[in-house]
């Protein structure tokens, strides 16, 4: 971004001038003396097949602050985990693989079971869940980043700028997620245009201000899937499983530290990744299935604040976000304009739509069951139900490795 303004109740640590990749990366190395930072990479065995993971691969091989590499593999063959293995091999220092689908740590997750712990369902959610206990078990690290796999214009400047806030001594942040333009030939990240920026809005103006609304609204990307973060965060942090990971995650950073403390980072000028679906017909995929997750997930959190909700709160507030939203596709289609960027005014407001009916469904849900969140329990309880799993997991993970 080529402005500098603060905005909201977090740092906004923008891209100004042209910063050298070369001097963030020397500084890195001489933070991780005292802070080494280990670098998650929840992975679909599917993203090996595609074109992001060489790219990605190719640019982690020139990194060389990092302590540790995670990677979590999942819906993969024992096969399938030696040749990602293979693939990952350029990677200096080597990349532990967490197998997700292999017979130790299936062990482990029979373990949790056993003790009576949900971890929840397979997803991403539950795969970065477990590489922070493998980061936990290790001991080496105190910073932990996490970036997708499927970026396709990935550069190793993005993890650079994820790392450096709270990597830097200097500099008092646990907690840094990243932002991005989601821009090709025309705007993409419909969810965070269309339904969270409207729909947090909208729940201020019904409900007045709030400060995990204001929170929220802070961030310039919310569901963006890179962060960096102290790792004692993910000893206290409790990970969503479902799709409201990202929200959820800012929810338990706001629940357990000052603003602050957090900041957010432009660590890109476009960002493409793969686009999900819109499904407007079927609440169980796509976009609706996400857009439903994070309205409960945000629900969930104002009512665990002490909102009280009611039927007739949850009509205005479709009403409100309806009309909100609406005037938000008017002014996109303005920067896409002055831009000159297509921009289809139909497909915006059939998403719109698709978001408003999402809203109620995930409004009946929640009246139905406020207490159904999807969380899976933290380290610290997880520790404390099963003394020494953290050293079965890392046994189970290294043993896989050998």
């Amino acid at each position: 971004m080529s402005d500098f303004y603060q905005t909201g109740v977090i740092t906004t640590l923008h891209r100004l001038g042209r910063p050298s990749l070369e001097r963030l990366e020397g500084e890195l190395l001489h933070f991780s003396r005292t802070r080494p930072v280990a670098l998650v990479l929840p992975a679909l065995y599917s993203e090996f097949e595609g074109p992001a993971m060489p790219r990605i691969v190719e640019e982690l091989a020139k990194v060389k602050y990092l302590c540790e590499v995670v990677l979590v593999l999942d819906k993969a063959s024992d096969k399938e985990f030696q040749r990602v293995r293979q693939f990952m091999a350029p990677i200096s220092g080597g990349v532990n693989i967490v197998h997700n689908d292999g017979k130790r740590v299936m062990e482990i997750y029979d373990t949790f079971k056993r003790n009576g712990l949900s971890v929840g369902e397979r997803g991403k959610g539950r795969s970065a869940w477990l590489a922070y206990g493998y980061v936990l078990a290790s001991g080496k690290c105190d910073v932990i980043a996490l970036h997708d796999c499927d970026i396709v214009n990935y550069s190793r400047e993005m993890l650079a700028r994820l790392c450096y806030p709270v990597a830097n001594p200097n500099l008092d942040y646990v907690f840094c997620k990243g932002f991005y333009s989601r821009v090709t030939n025309k705007m993409h990240g419909r969810v965070t245009r269309l339904l969270v920026t409207p729909l947090v809005r909208s729940l201020q103006n019904l409900g007045g201000e709030h400060r995990f609304l204001k929170f929220i609204d802070s961030f310039r990307y919310p569901l963006a899937g890179e962060f960096a973060m102290h790792t004692d965060m993910a000893r206290v942090n409790r990970i969503p499983w479902d799709w409201g990971l990202e929200v959820g995650s800012l929810a338990e950073v706001y629940r357990n530290y000052s603003p602050r403390r957090v900041c957010q980072v432009d660590i890109a000028d476009t960002y493409e990744h793969k686009h999900q679906a819109l499904s407007s017909e079927d609440p169980e995929k796509g976009l609706m299935k996400m857009t439903i997750d994070i309205s409960k997930s945000i629900f969930r959190t104002l009512a665990s604040e002490g909102v009280v909700f009611s039927d007739g709160f949850f009509k205005s507030l479709s009403v409100a976000y309806l009309r909100l939203a609406e005037d938000t596709i008017m002014k996109f289609e303005a920067d896409a304009a002055i831009n000159g960027l297509e921009f289809d005014r139909h497909e915006e407001a059939k998403a719109v739509e698709s978001f408003a009916r999402a809203i109620t469904l995930a409004a009946e849900t929640f009246m139905q069951n406020p207490m159904g969140t999807p969380l899976i329990p933290n380290w610290n309880r997880v520790t404390s139900a099963i003394p020494g799993i953290l050293d079965m997991l890392k046994k189970a993970v290294d043993e896989d490795n050998r």
